[in-house]
């Protein structure tokens, strides 16, 4: 799509209300240009990143707060009295990460996205998902509302097109429903002397603003990705206990451990998450290990939320000297274009650097609101 720059200084002046209402304009414009509230919401981010899908969306309607309540409680058919304090709260929620706001439930979702589906009009007749509204901020709902959101989108009650059946040019096929990028390769912080280089792939998704739900045979390819990535770091790694965060990090952890470290002992770190704060369950398990032992951490996925700073730091408490590799499986991207230029294009890169671990070994990438393993490990 052609570019314009349309710039929200100067006539909009400076205080929130006239940015708003610049925005708003813009985003209508956006549009008329597009014809589509969701690619008008994603133009408006690419521009802004800033603000939340949940706020573009609106904007991309060139809705005020208010009016944007009045239109969902239109689409109730005012059986609901909602005002522009509860749209101002979602969206202060989807936009903070310091407990600010409140998430929207998932009822509520499916009613914005409805009353978002009729553009500026109000008329139009564009499929708009809820999950479109939380890409960002998926990770922080109720878990009852991610779960019931994950099963809207795969009863295909959503009316998005199916996923091919064939792969893009250039792009392998694994199954039905995930194909690959081309491998592409990126320079991550890694051990002294040590091959900085790796090579990963990207992991396009055919229904933008919806999770990608991986398969068994996409997840093994990424597992055996990160092997071959361990093997070529420069030095034989001999760990001494593999970890997983979660269930789904568990897995890659039982994968790695069997397969690359001779049956290593296994940690498993559950993670409890409430609201923006997280907590290890006591349901974590911790090996006996040696002194300053090796550790390999695998987690699924890294997003914007620091889970995986907070268990380095629980580790190094509770074994100190540890040396720690990073395994994940996918690393979120800045930007649209999956095959990033380097580290720092990844959303979670300052997260990792803080984290200071030996190496990292990354996977994939992927776009937001993320990727769902197999039978929605956790």
């Amino acid at each position: 799509m052609r570019r314009r720059a349309i710039s929200t200084q100067g006539r909009a002046g400076s205080s929130p209300q006239a940015r708003g209402r610049e925005l708003a304009r813009i985003g209508t414009q956006l549009w008329q240009e597009t014809g589509s509230v969701r690619r008008a919401a994603i133009e408006l981010m690419s521009r802004h990143p800033g603000i939340p899908s949940l706020q573009a969306h609106r904007y991309a309607c060139g809705l005020s707060q208010d009016r944007a309540a009045a239109r969902y409680n239109e689409v109730m058919g005012h059986q609901t009295s909602l005002g522009g304090t509860s749209i101002n709260a979602w969206e202060t929620w989807a936009r903070a990460r310091g407990g600010a706001g409140s998430p929207p439930t998932f009822p509520s979702l499916l009613t914005l996205a409805t009353a978002y589906s009729g553009g500026p009009s109000g008329v139009a007749d564009e499929h708009v998902s809820p999950g479109d509204l939380i890409a960002e901020a998926y990770e922080r709902l109720a878990p009852e509302d991610q779960l019931s959101l994950n099963r809207f989108t795969a009863a295909g009650l959503t009316g998005e097109p199916s996923a091919p059946r064939t792969g893009p040019e250039g792009h392998r096929l694994l199954t039905e429903t995930n194909v690959i990028g081309p491998d592409f390769k990126i320079a991550v912080p890694t051990l002294e002397y040590g091959n900085p280089e790796i090579s990963l792939y990207s992991l396009p998704n055919p229904r933008p603003g919806q999770l990608l739900n991986l398969t068994w045979a996409s997840f093994g390819y990424g597992v055996e990705r990160l092997i071959q990535q361990i093997k070529n770091v420069g030095r034989r790694v001999d760990a001494d206990a593999c970890f997983g965060v979660n269930e789904a990090g568990l897995v890659m952890a039982t994968f790695l451990a069997s397969a690359q470290f001779g049956r290593c002992p296994i940690g498993y770190l559950k993670c409890n998450e409430r609201r923006d704060s997280i907590t290890l369950d006591r349901a974590s398990v911790y090996p006996e290990l040696p002194e300053a032992p090796t550790i390999v951490l695998c987690d699924f996925e890294v997003k914007h939320a620091d889970v995986v700073g907070y268990v380095t730091r629980e580790i190094r408490a509770r074994y100190p000297g540890a040396e720690i590799y990073f395994a994940v499986f996918g690393a979120m991207t800045k930007g649209r274009d999956l095959e990033v230029a380097g580290f720092d294009d990844l959303t979670g890169a300052g997260i990792m650097r803080a984290a200071d671990f030996t190496a990292v070994f990354i996977a994939a990438t992927m776009s937001p609101p993320g990727i769902e393993p197999p039978l929605e490990l956790r």
